[in-house]
């Protein structure tokens, strides 16, 4: 269906990869502060190692969404 408009498939691509990093990095957060919230998760907290994993995840991912715009804006 992409192909009968002007929109150039690939940008469209690219363009969709950087929102999804840009959005991607809050979502990560808010899902990592509940699943150690015992008010919302109850008994089915996460353990540590998951923790660790979950939060150097989004960490890494803020640090390539960052590295990405730095790049995007250089001259």
């Amino acid at each position: 269906m992409i192909g009968f408009t002007r929109i150039d498939p690939i940008k469209a691509l690219y363009w969709g990869a950087v929102i999804n990093d840009v959005v991607s990095v809050p979502f990560m957060g808010l899902i990592m502060f509940t699943a150690v919230n015992p008010n919302i998760m109850c008994s089915f907290i996460i353990p540590v190692r998951h923790r660790i994993t979950g939060w150097a995840a989004t960490i890494a991912m803020g640090a390539a969404t960052l590295a990405m715009f730095w790049f995007m804006l250089a001259p």
